[in-house]
């Protein structure tokens, strides 16, 4: 049979020609033996600790829900300790070496929980919390590492979700479904020898993980890197015969008076610096109320729109019309979180149909079309979130201002050469692409 443990790596054992007991879950080999997870260990709830008695340091640590992540101990997440007096008074709750702790409540129909971890040899006195159970080992002829394995594994998984109790969100696993449990169970040499195997897998398991992590940081800065070597022009080559962007700019401004700036003056000729509000009008939205909020009539785009580089409109409230034009949304516009959390994040609107900007989003709109190309706006503008996110956490709240992002230096290129720069762009994100969805 195969036995499939928690985080994906599968366990392949041979079979026996029969199984020892009827109605036994799988067949074994001959030299295992079924029992019921209580006839090899006992089980103890933990103890309703009461949070105003929580006190900063003491020497006995609560073991919360939150302590067994991903079927890790993990003392440093939020610890909460009780006073000398009460962790003396509910010793029967301390924990000891190689107890297995395992999480009894999370969200229903989801397997979010009955994460297990093994209690290290620690100097500090840990007392188990409710909705967090215990199961302590009596018998000598188990290997607690291979227990834990076995608790990670899929048909346990499969057996312990099948008796969920609880309501339509919070689901709980009881003590007694987990002591019946049919667990199969190898000599001891051999739960060693499986140990050591799954162990070795694993670690090979972590480091090809670590290496995906490490393949996606590259991928991100390498395109970092080529928006950088875009808005500098040096990731295409130049046309001579190209109208040079002084000329675009005079399609706008007649009267426009090319920036002195030190910071650009190896561009290539032909390119020219200004403001990014020489090109674009940056709005800000109206601050709609919730009472304006209808269910049906003009899209309202809110920061919560904002996501994947596009906006999402799917779930978007509704508002009757305004006059004032400044505030509609036209296909193509750019739209940039100017607040808050996720300020800086950005996406291009897409739809037909018109919509409103509501407060604390901006609209990076685009004047003459003939001189910008709206996907170089957007590549440049992508080059920007760094130095957009360094303003703009540089105060108490988040916050970035469309004065602020108009006064933007712009280093704009002849316009055959936008759109060359972002077909190369294109293509080579595309490829990065295809390698991160690979791994």
């Amino acid at each position: 049979m195969v036995f499939k443990l928690r985080r994906g790596f599968f366990l392949s054992f041979s079979l026996s020609d029969t199984p020892h007991y009827e109605n036994v879950p799988f067949e074994v080999p001959s030299s295992w033996v079924w029992c019921r997870l209580d006839d090899i260990v006992s089980f103890q709830g933990g103890y309703a600790y009461k949070s105003n008695t929580y006190v900063n340091q003491s020497d006995w640590q609560v073991i919360r829900i939150g302590n067994v992540k991903n079927d890790n101990l993990i003392l440093d997440i939020q610890p909460v300790f009780v006073e000398n007096v009460i962790g003396k008074t509910t010793e029967k709750y301390l924990l000891k070496k190689d107890d297995i702790l395992f999480t009894m409540t999370g969200t229903k129909g989801k397997r979010d929980y009955f994460y297990t971890a093994k209690v290290p040899s620690i100097k500090k006195n840990l007392l188990l919390n409710q909705r967090v159970g215990c199961l302590r080992c009596f018998s000598s002829e188990i290997n607690i590492d291979f227990l834990c394995l076995v608790l990670k594994g899929e048909y346990v998984l499969d057996a312990i979700f099948s008796t969920e109790t609880g309501n339509v969100s919070q689901g709980n696993i009881g003590s007694e479904s987990t002591l019946n449990l049919n667990i199969a169970i190898p000599p001891l040499t051999e739960q060693h020898r499986i140990v050591v195997e799954i162990e070795k897998w694993f670690a090979l398991i972590d480091q090809i993980e670590q290496g995906k992590s490490d393949l996606q940081s590259t991928i991100k800065q390498t395109k970092s890197k080529i928006l950088d070597l875009a808005i500098h022009g040096k990731l295409v080559p130049q046309d001579p015969n190209d109208e040079p962007a002084s000329e675009l700019l005079k399609r706008i401004n007649p009267n426009f008076t090319p920036c002195d700036n030190g910071h650009y003056t190896n561009l290539p000729k032909g390119w020219a610096i200004c403001k990014l509000s020489d090109l674009c009008r940056i709005e800000n939205g109206f601050a709609f109320s919730s009472n304006d909020y209808k269910s049906q009539g003009i899209p309202l785009v809110r920061i919560s729109n904002i996501t994947h580089n596009t906006i999402d409109i799917t779930d978007c409230v509704y508002v009757e019309g305004i006059t004032d034009n400044k505030f509609k949304i036209s296909k193509g516009d750019l739209l940039i979180a100017m607040s808050g959390a996720t300020t800086g994040k950005m996406g291009v609107y897409l739809f037909d149909e018109i919509a409103y900007l509501n407060q604390r989003v901006g609209n990076i709109k685009i004047l003459n079309k003939s001189s910008l190309f709206p996907d170089y706006r957007n590549i440049y503008m992508q080059s920007k979130v760094d130095e957009i996110l360094k303003i703009a956490y540089g105060g108490a709240q988040p916050n970035i201002s469309a004065s602020v992002i108009g006064n933007f230096d712009f280093p704009l290129p002849p316009y055959k050469e936008q759109i060359r720069i972002v077909e190369t762009v294109q293509r080579i994100f595309d490829q990065l692409d295809t390698i991160t969805e690979s791994l």
